[in-house]
């Protein structure tokens, strides 16, 4: 189903057109300014439903207006008028070929209408995470969003664990390697042995100094008088029996053995320590491979579903939040290559109502623009194309809201 004739009366910078199209390819040219736009907005309005028009879609100047699309098996009008508050009201009537009014009119259309909103030229010049979300309206049984909220939170989660892995890990590998062959040593024995050599040098220097007192306290005596002459024989006696003091113990060697077997006793520690961070490590890096496992599972049902689902053009499919087209990104494929996708993915949004419309044509060339009149031709579908054109030769020319002329096809002005 195709336009076969619209009419538009009021609407916008529009005030009365009336356009029978003959081809495939219908372009609404002229210069800027003079209803060019209005004229595939018409359209829109007419047939997508009250809630997609503007809020002031009434010619300036103007009371009322409406548009007409004949569509062949039904003919739909929409009227639109100010109400006493000065708002804009609207109405729609679907009418078979025969003249009959038919009810529930905008379900009559919706059953018809496909995506009129998609254009191909606007799709070709999106960002591709924009071509991204268009696209995934194909795949309606994968919630994207649910899997990229999902994989975002294993990733936050699985840097976390890596970062701890990290760590453990790195704690784990500090131990000497030969540490693990070594034995404790019992410290206590060695402490012991210092002590009591301690305690012997402490006495032995003790009992040098009370010698050393008891010779002065001789000298002294002998000194003062000769009256402490026997006081002091007797003590150089006992002095004379108490004999040589025994040599001192040298207690350097036990204490360096002390020292030795301390470091050795902290790297079996150390050690013994590093075995639970090796532990904790691979828990952790475990759980990051579960983690990246459950990401994996997650995109390749995606890609599945991807796979299987029924995309309008060969050779395209889904990249990660980009559109893909014969194997490269879809900003990265010819000129030629994103009309032919880009008008492919229109027709199958609109597989009913056989209508595209086209903003911005005057970005095509002569060689896009044949594209666009075979693939018109060879699909069976009807586009509208807004080209600027002050020529005055090229489609139905618009000037001041009205058609003033035509080239490539009848229509009445």
């Amino acid at each position: 189903m195709k336009i076969l004739n619209l009419q538009a009366e009021n609407i916008k910078r529009l005030i009365a057109v009336d356009i029978t199209p003959d081809s495939n390819v219908v372009q609404i040219t002229g210069k800027n300014g003079q209803g060019k736009t209005s004229v595939l907005d018409a359209i829109w309005w007419c047939l997508g439903g009250a809630f997609n028009i503007q809020a002031k879609p009434i010619h300036t100047g103007a009371n009322d207006g409406y548009v007409q699309c004949d569509l062949g098996d039904i003919v739909v009008t929409r009227k639109f008028k100010f109400d006493k508050h000065d708002e804009t009201t609207s109405s729609i009537k679907v009418e078979s070929k025969d003249g009959g009014k038919l009810s529930s009119p905008q379900s009559v259309i919706d059953e018809l209408l496909g995506n009129l909103t998609f254009d191909p030229l606007l799709f070709a010049r999106m960002d591709p995470k924009k071509q991204f979300e268009t696209l995934r309206q194909f795949v309606p049984d994968v919630d994207f969003e649910e899997i990229d909220d999902a994989n975002k939170a294993d990733y936050g989660e699985r840097t976390q664990v890596n970062r701890q892995y990290n760590e453990k890990r790195s704690v784990s590998l500090r131990a000497h390697p030969k540490t693990a062959e070594q034995e404790r040593i019992d410290t206590d024995d060695l402490m012991k042995q210092i002590e009591a050599g301690a305690d012997k040098n402490a006495d032995i220097v003790k009992r040098q100094a009370n010698r050393d007192n008891m010779k002065r306290n001789a000298d002294e005596k002998q000194a003062q008088s000769n009256k402490l002459l026997i006081e002091a024989d007797e003590i150089l006696k006992k002095l004379r029996d108490a004999g040589k003091l025994p040599e001192p113990t040298d207690i350097s060697e036990l204490r360096a053995d002390y020292s030795a077997a301390e470091s050795i006793n902290k790297a079996i520690d150390e050690y013994q320590e590093t075995l639970k961070f090796e532990d904790e490590a691979k828990k952790f890096k475990a759980e990051s491979e579960r983690l990246t496992k459950q990401i994996e599972d997650r995109n390749a049902k995606k890609q599945d579903a991807i796979a299987n689902a029924d995309l309008p053009v060969d050779g395209i499919t889904f990249g990660d939040g980009e559109v893909i087209l014969n194997g490269q990104p879809f900003e990265q494929a010819s000129d030629a290559e994103q009309l032919r996708a880009s008008l492919s993915i229109a027709m199958a949004l609109n597989p009913k109502l056989r209508v595209i419309r086209v903003r911005d044509g005057s970005l095509l060339d002569d060689d896009s623009m044949k594209i666009v009149e075979k693939m018109a031709q060879d699909n069976d579908f009807q586009i509208w194309i807004e080209r600027v054109d002050g020529s005055g030769k090229v489609g139905f020319v618009m000037e001041e809201g009205m058609v003033k002329g035509s080239q490539d096809c009848e229509c009445e002005i």
